[in-house]
Formats: C-alpha cells, structure tokens, sequence
C-alpha cells in the first residue's frame, strides 16, 4: 500500500498494519457517531416501550465502543477483538430480542475480521457466527419460519445457517482474498519504491548528466520534432548548468544549445527524434552563466504499448577535457608550435583538395615558396629566442595579407608557403595578381622587424608556380615553387621567381649528377690532378691538388659544376675525407720518388668543422707515413663566419702537429681582416680574378699591392693563382710575391706526369 508525502514523493509500507490501523481508527468514529445518532433514539424508543433488555444493550453496546476508542494505548489486536465481541453480542441479543431480521448484525463479525486481523480470524468468526446462528434457530423465542418446510426446528435452522454461512462466506472471503491480493501488492509495490528510491538515488549521485522529458499531448506531424518537458534532472545537470531545478522542469529537451552549436549536429537529432530512434551526439552546450561546454549526449525514446512516445532520457557527460585533447593533438597534428600557422600536412592536404576542385572551379591558383634570406645569421648571432620571434611577426605578416580562402603554412625552418586560391580564370591574369601579392609578401618582410626594442632587416626570395597542371600532385606544385625560389636566391636575393620548365630540367640534371656523383665515389672513379706553384726564380716550391671527375667518353665534369653540388646535397665531407687522404698519398709518392714537395688541398667548411676532422687529419698522416709538414690545408675566408673560436681552437690543434693553413680565394669573402692576426696562417692566396686584369686595371692592381703589402708585414707567404701572362708574372715577380701558379707554367696534370713534369724541369 502506498501513502504519499507532502512533497508529493511516496512512502510504501511493508504490510497493510498501518492501513488497517487508519481503517480502524475511522471506524471506531464512525461507529461512535452513528452509535450517538441512531442508539440512542432507539434506546429511548425501546424504553418507551419498556424493552429494557434493548436500551441495556443499545447503551452497553455504545460504552463498550467508548471504552475501546479511549484505551488507544492498548494493542490493536486486543482492540480489535473487543470490537468485535461488541458486535457479536449486540447481533445475538438483537437475534432473541428482535428476530431473524437481526442475522445481519452477525455478518459484520466476519467480514470486519477479514478486513481487520486477516483471513484466519475470519474463518473463525465466520464458523462462530454461523454456529451461533444455527444454536439460536433452535431456540423457540428466535422463531424461525420458513414457509413450505417441515415443522422441524432443526432443519429450519440449518437452512438459515447453511444460507447466512454462504453469503456471509461471500461476503468475508472475498475481503479477505481481496486483502491478501492487497497485501502481496503492497510488498511488491513496496520493493518497486525500493527500488525506485535507489535508482533516484543513483541517478542523483551520478557524475553523468540526467534529464526526463514527458512528450507533450498530441502526435507531432509526420517528420516531426515531439514537443518535450522536463520533469526531472538529476544533481549533476544543475552542478554543471548552473540552473536550479525548478529553473529547468517544463522547459524542452534541448533548450541549453546556443549560436555556436552544430546546426548540423542539431539537425541529426531532431531527425532521430522525429522517427523516435535514439540518437548520440557531440554538442555544444551554454550553462546559465552563457559558457559553452562540451557534453556527449544520448538521447532514449520511450513508448508505450501503442508505440506512441512518452519520454525521452538524456544521459551526458561533460567532455571539454577531451575535445580540449582533441583540438591539441589536431593542433600538433596540423598546425606549426611556433607561429600557429598550418604546416606542410594541412598545407598538402589543402592543395590536394584545391586540385580535386580544380575541374568544377576553372580557376587559376597559385602556390609561392618564400624563404628568409640570410635568416641564419640573425638566428646565430642572437640566438634562437630572437629568431622564433622573427619567424612569429614574419607569419603574422603574411597572415595580415592573406584572404580567408588562401592559406599561410610554415614548412619548417625560415620557410612559408602560401597558397592563393582562385586567382583568375586565365593564367596571364592570375599570374598577374601573383605577382601584386608575392611583391605585397617582399615588402612586407622587408620591414625592420623590432624585437625587444632592437632592429632587424631580413628579405625573402619568393618562388612562385600557377596551378592546376595536368598531371601534377600537391608535392610536384610545391617542388616547383622551392626550384623558383632557388632561382630567385641565385639572382640576388629578396627577389620573385616564377617557375618556368627550363629551372626543372636544371634540377633534374643536378639530381642526376648529385647521384652520379654519390656512385663514382663508391666506384672510385675520382681522381686528383697536380698543378704546379713556382717561386720568383722559376722552381717548384709546391703544389696544389686538384680534384676532376673523368667520364666514359673522355671528357671531365670540372670541380665548378660538381662541387657545389656535393655541398648542397652533403656529400662534401666524404668528399672532402677522400681528398684529404689522396694529398697524404700522393705527398708519400713523391718523397718515394725522391721530389718531395709540400702539396696543398682544399679543405671545405662543413668538413672543417666534423668533430672528428683533426683525428681524421692525424690518421690519414699516420696510414702514408706523411710528414705533417708536407701538407697544407687551405680554408675559405667564411669559415670563419660561424663558429668562430671553435675553428681557431681547431687551427690551433693542427698547426701544433707541423700542418700549415692557407687562405683561398683571398679577398673575397671575409669582410673583417682582423683574424689575420688570430690564425696560425702559413699563407694566402690571391684569387684569380684579381690577376687576370693585373697589371693593367689599376683597381685590381692595387688591391694585389696591397695584398702583398699587408702579407709582408704580418710575414705570410703569397701565392697569386691563375697566371697565365708573362706580363703578370713579371708584375708579380717584380713586387715580391712568394708563389705563381697558372696555366703559364703548367695545367693541372695527373700525379705520373706530374713526376715526369718535374723531373724534366729540375733538369
């Protein structure tokens, strides 16, 4: 049995005890009641007619009642059974004093102990009274007729007892049946409420977001979002919401979604509402406060027996932290850390589908490769603090000059890509307003850039290709446009180029001898050639290795076309450790042939600066037998640009084991003069474009004076390279200079005629 707060929640007992008490209580008043309203006048009425047996027992009857209504402290059986003592005796004297009429007042024994102790006290009282019933028919003064029977006072009453005993059988058992049933109810619905009290408990406690939402009257149209209200949320709903409860119950299912929601989201729900199928989703929810959040909700139609709807749960759960991984890792996926543009994977993937819309779009786009020049020097000489910061206010430049369909992205290093989406329907309009944006892009870079209140100039090459092209990939556009900036650096720096088919073949032909060169070292297929320096008087005092690359046909690939290419491909430093053994080689070769002479070999940058280049140096010394005095390492003025005291400290190592350095090319490249004095130098070189127009350009004739000046006075030898005139030599004779090595005297030649060369000149 169910009985309900105020609050409206319900409380199920476990037996029908506090029923039947409540029954009870209102029974005894009733009984009082009625007892005051009709025993009494009939008290009065039997006393008039003097039947005082009637008015004993009408007022007896009513005391008796009185007193079980005042002894409430007494148990409720023993109350009960007092009741129904009363009853019994006012329905047996009723029965001598009245009649058969008054078989009706026995009825009520029965049927209130079914109703108020049970089925077993029923049957009990329910034998008495039809016993008694039986006993009093047998009495005279009862004066049972029944008309047609035999005059037989035994039969008679047992015709009134057997039919008093079925309907008041009926009567008691079915109360006592539909109590039972009543009380088997009330234990199930008691474990039901049970229940019901834990799941609220639970779905309260629960860390998950929980609305009900009753489906208003009347069937939405076919297709149809159901009309919904709220009739409960649990604690966790107004903990993340912000709303109150009574904020929230009548309110639609979906009312916490706001302008930043998915539309498209929203839509799929409403269309699994509408059908009445669940539904889950990502949304983006709004608390009271007008914060958005992210929740993963699901949606449960509920119907009943005739499918109509008549609820639906929504279960969600809080997901910001996830979708705050989410956009991190999409994020780090996607996006450069430093400067927050997209990188080279979101850049493909846009020019991947800029192509696939090429076909449907007929425009033209373009894709420009833009490289910082000279990025590495501010980057070294400030640091890399200064240089992020350079990179961070580049990207945002570019950025500030892009539309919303063209895209900035930062590939690594000092190099942006940006990619300008339908330009033009033809390629010479489109190519034009590539331009106006790549010289938008230079000028932009070109601004002093202010970090920490300090300075600092950079410049950009732009390479620049147009797109589509048949055939052509996101990885071939880009390519193209890398290959036209290089033409673009090529050309002086802070400049624009536009891709043309001419740059590719050039690559591809630097691809290829960058391969062949990386085979003919495996192969051993280079080879080292020696020219010849002469001192004032015409005698060896030395020379100079020179690396060729003979081919199949006869002919050789020059140092000037390959060496670059194993600088930018990195192959230099094998290179450049092959080179450095074949001078220890040919060195040993010539002291067996009894012609020693101190042999010179180029020595790059990169190889220069190998941890392991002095350990390398001392063992290829140590493999030929090579004094160290026999070699002479030359170096570039722009080894000394980068890591400076790193290089001296190296220099410093060498020349203690008896190396010499040379400076090539001297005059140049360094701007600076003052490691001249810091250098363990042996010698320098003047480069051969300042002695091809020597004597007669007076501009270069001076700067060799002054070259030679400057040497004598910080006691360095000089070699000037590419003589190819007596008018030269003589010049140079005539001012003192150490070294001549030229073409006048002898081309580079291989180590065997080398020794035959100098054989025959010493003769």
């Amino acid at each position: 049995m169910a009985f309900w707060r105020k609050d409206g929640s319900v409380v199920a007992s476990n037996d029908l005890a506090h029923w039947r008490g409540q029954v009870f209580k209102r029974l005894l008043q009733v009984v009082l009641l009625l007892g005051f309203v009709t025993a009494i006048p009939s008290a009065l009425l039997a006393a008039s007619e003097a039947i005082w047996s009637i008015v004993v027992l009408d007022l007896l009857a009513i005391g008796w009642v009185g007193v079980i209504w005042h002894l409430r402290a007494m148990s409720y059986r023993w109350r009960v059974w007092q009741f129904l003592i009363v009853a019994y005796l006012v329905g047996v004297g009723l029965l001598l004093k009245i009649g058969p009429v008054s078989q009706i007042y026995m009825m009520l024994m029965p049927v209130l102990a079914a109703l108020l102790l049970g089925m077993r006290p029923a049957l009990s009282t329910l034998a008495l009274t039809s016993l008694t019933i039986f006993f009093l028919g047998l009495y005279p003064d009862v004066a049972l007729h029944l008309p047609g029977t035999p005059d037989s006072p035994a039969l008679r009453a047992l015709i009134v007892a057997l039919n008093f005993l079925f309907i008041a059988a009926v009567l008691t058992l079915s109360c006592a049946f539909l109590l039972r049933h009543l009380e088997d109810s009330s234990k199930a619905l008691s474990q039901r409420n049970a229940e019901l009290r834990l799941t609220a408990t639970a779905l309260a406690r629960l860390n998950d977001m929980v609305m009900i939402a009753e489906v208003l009257d009347g069937p939405p149209g076919p297709g149809a979002v159901p009309a919904t209200r709220i009739i409960f949320v649990n604690d966790a709903f107004t903990r993340s919401s912000g709303y109150t409860r009574a904020e929230v119950l009548g309110r639609s299912l979906l009312f916490q979604q706001g302008p930043a929601t998915d539309a498209d989201e929203l839509a799929r729900v409403a269309a699994a509402m509408a059908s009445a199928q669940p539904a889950r989703a990502e949304l983006l929810n709004y608390n009271k406060a007008g914060k958005a959040y992210w929740v993963e909700a699901e949606l449960v139609p509920f119907t009943d027996a005739d499918g109509r709807q008549t609820h639906w749960v929504a279960v969600e759960r809080e997901i910001d932290e996830r979708k705050k991984s989410e956009a991190d890792i999409h994020r780090l996926a996607f996006y450069d850390v430093l400067t927050g543009l997209p990188n080279r994977r979101l850049l493909m993937d846009r020019i991947a589908h800029l192509l696939a819309a090429a076909p449907r779009d007929n425009k033209i786009s373009a894709l420009m490769f833009i490289d910082l020049d000279h990025f590495k020097h501010i980057n070294d000489a400030r640091g890399h603090a200064t240089g992020d910061a350079l990179l961070r206010l580049a990207g945002e430049r570019l950025a500030q000059l892009m539309r919303k369909a063209d895209t900035v992205a930062r590939i690594g290093g000092d190099e942006f890509v940006v990619l300008l989406a339908h330009l033009a329907n033809d390629l010479d309009c489109a190519a034009r307003a590539a331009a106006q944006v790549a010289e938008k892009i230079r000028a932009a870079i070109a601004r002093d850039f202010d970090i920490e209140g300090q300075s600092y100039h950079c410049s950009a090459s732009i390479g620049v290709t147009l797109l589509p092209k048949t055939g052509q990939q996101a990885h071939d556009l880009l390519r193209e446009a890398d290959i036209a900036m290089y033409r673009s650096k090529a050309e002086g720096r802070n400049g624009i180029a536009f891709f043309e088919a001419a740059m590719q073949a050039g690559v591809e032909r630097r691809l290829t001898l960058e391969r062949a060169l990386a085979r003919a070292l495996d192969e051993h297929e280079l080879c080292m050639h020696v020219q010849p320096q002469v001192d004032r008087q015409g005698r060896v005092t030395g020379a100079e290795l020179l690396m060729r690359w003979p081919q199949a046909d006869g002919t050789h690939i020059g140092p000037g076309v390959f060496i670059p290419i194993a600088e930018e491909s990195g192959l230099i430093v094998r290179l450049g450790h092959w080179a450095l053994r074949e001078a220890c080689r040919a060195a040993s070769l010539l002291a067996q042939a009894g012609s020693p002479v101190a042999l010179s070999v180029n020595v790059s940058p990169a190889q220069f600066r190998q941890p392991d280049f002095a350990a390398r140096v001392q063992a290829a010394l140590a493999e030929y037998g090579t004094p160290a005095g026999d070699l002479i390492l030359e170096l570039t003025e722009g080894l000394l640009i980068d890591q400076r005291d790193a290089s001296l400290a190296r220099m410093r190592e060498l020349a203690a084991l008896g190396i010499r350095f040379s400076i090539d090319d001297f005059g140049t490249g360094y701007s600076s003069l003052a490691y001249l004095t810091s250098m363990p130098l042996y010698e320098l070189k003047i480069d051969k474009r300042f002695i091809d127009d020597t004597p007669r350009d007076a501009r270069d004739t001076a700067i060799v004076q002054a070259i030679l000046a400057m040497a004598r006075h910080l006691s360095l030898r000089v070699v000037a390279e590419g003589v190819e005139t007596q008018e030269q030599a003589d010049f140079l004779v005539a001012h003192d200079c150490d070294g001549l090595q030229g073409y006048l005297y002898a081309r580079p030649m291989p180590l065997e005629d080398f020794l035959a060369w100098l054989a025959q000149h010493q003769a």
